[in-house]
C-alpha cells in the first residue's frame, strides 16, 4: 500500500512497483497538477487505485482493511513549504492528522509486516550549521510545513512505543530524504519545474535565493532507499526499526543557481535571473544531511552522484517536451538505475 501515489515521488515509486509485479494499491487524492507524472505514465492501470484524502480516517482504513497489505509507504502529504505559509490549517491537518489516520489503520491492520512512515529532512530544527544533521538531532520547524513534519515524527514516535514495539512480526521506520528532483515534477515553486516551465515559455528563470543549497538528489535514490529498508523491516524489525536519513554525499551539494545554471546549459538555451525577494515568508539558505547510519548498516549508498542526476533530471524532460513517450523514458531511466531488479 502506498499512500500519495499520485504526487511526483509517489508515481516513480509505485511505477517501479509495477515493473516488479508488485501487487499494489495506492490511496490518494487526484494529482494536483497539469500536466502530471501519475497520469502520462497511466499508473492508475494494473493497481487498485484508491481516491482518498488520508484525512479522512473511515475511508482510510476501510481502504487498508480491505486491501490487507503486508507492506505499508506512507508518501502522502502536504509537502510544499509556500503552500504552508499560505493554508498552514490544511498543512497541519494533513501531515499531522492524516499521519494518526494512517498509524490508526496500521496499528488495525493485522497483516501489515512492514512500515516505512516518510517525513522529510527539513523535521529538523535547521540552525544553518555547515555539517549533516544525523537522526537523533534536534527536531523543529521554523514554517508550518517544516513544524508539521517535526510534529508528525513526534506522532510516529509516540506510536511506535505505545504499539508497534510489542507488536511482533511488524518492524517500522521512518525516513528523511532531502530534496528529490527528477522527470515528471510540475509542482510550484521548485527549482527544477520553474526552470521547465520558463524554457517552455522561453522566459528567464528567475531565482528568489540563488545561494541556497539543498541535498539535490534524484528520486531514485530514496525511493531504494525505502524499498531497501521497508526490505529489511520485514525480516529483522528490531534492528531496522527507528529514523533513517537518505541523502547525498556533501560533495554532492549544489546551490539553486548551479541546478539552474546546469538545466539551461543540459537544454541548451535559456536564462536565469536573480530576482530579490521581498516576502516576509523566511527561507533557509543551507541544509545537509548526515547519512552514515544508512550506508554503515543498511549498506545503502547514493548511485548518481549530482552531475548525473541533473543530466538524467534533463534528458527526461528535454526527451517528453520533444514527443519520446513518458512511460518509456521511465522504464528507461528505472533499468539504469536499478539493472540488478529490471
Amino acid at each position: 500500500m502506498v499512500t500519495g501515489h499520485t504526487g511526483f515521488k509517489g508515481s516513480w515509486l509505485t511505477f517501479l512497483l509495477k515493473e516488479l509485479r508488485a501487487d499494489v494499491m495506492g490511496f490518494a487524492l487526484p494529482p494536483e497538477t497539469n500536466p502530471n507524472l501519475f497520469s502520462l505514465l497511466n499508473i492508475e492501470s494494473g493497481i487498485n487505485h484508491v481516491v482518498g484524502d488520508i484525512r479522512d480516517a473511515v475511508a482510510l482504513n476501510a481502504a487498508m482493511q480491505k486491501f490487507k497489505p503486508e507492506y505499508v509507504i506512507h508518501l502522502a502529504a502536504q509537502a510544499l513549504v509556500k503552500k504552508s505559509y499560505d493554508d498552514p490549517t490544511a498543512t497541519f491537518s494533513t501531515n499531522v492528522m492524516g499521519s494518526v489516520n494512517l498509524l490508526e489503520a496500521v496499528r488495525n491492520c493485522d497483516s501489515v509486516r512492514s512500515l516505512v512512515y516518510i517525513t522529510s529532512d527539513k523535521c529538523y530544527e535547521n540552525v544553518e550549521w555547515v555539517w549533516g544533521y544525523r537522526e537523533n538531532d534536534q527536531l523543529g520547524g521554523r514554517d508550518p510545513y517544516s513544524a508539521s513534519k517535526a510534529a508528525a515524527e513526534i506522532v510516529y514516535s509516540a506510536y511506535a512505543r505505545s504499539y508497534f514495539l510489542d507488536r511482533k512480526g511488524l518492524g517500522a521506520a521512518t525516513t528523511r530524504a532531502g530534496n528529490v528532483i527528477g522527470g515528471g515534477d510540475w509542482a510550484a515553486n521548485r527549482i527544477i519545474p520553474d526552470c521547465i516551465r520558463a524554457i517552455e515559455k522561453n522566459k528567464a528563470i528567475e531565482l528568489r535565493n540563488p545561494m541556497a543549497t539543498r541535498p539535490w538528489q534524484h528520486v531514485l535514490e530514496p525511493i531504494s532507499g525505502y524499498l531497501l529498508l521497508a526490505a529489511q523491516l520485514r525480516g529483522q524489525p528490531e534492528k531496522y526499526a527507528g529514523s533513517w536519513n537518505f541523502g547525498p554525499a556533501s560533495s554532492d551539494v549544489r546551490t539553486v543557481q548551479e541546478v539552474a545554471k546546469t538545466i539551461v546549459e543540459s537544454f541548451g538555451f535559456g536564462s536565469i535571473k536573480i530576482s530579490e525577494s521581498s516576502s516576509y515568508q523566511h527561507e533557509a539558505r543551507l541544509l545537509q544531511l548526515n547519512c552514515d547510519k544508512a550506508h554503515q548498516l543498511l549498506c545503502w549508498h547514493p548511485r548518481w552522484d549530482a552531475n548525473k542526476t541533473l543530466a538524467a533530471t534533463a534528458q527526461w524532460y528535454k526527451a517528453v517536451m520533444e514527443g519520446a513517450d513518458a512511460q518509456s523514458v521511465t522504464r528507461s531511466q528505472l533499468h539504469e538505475y536499478f539493472p540488478e531488479l529490471l
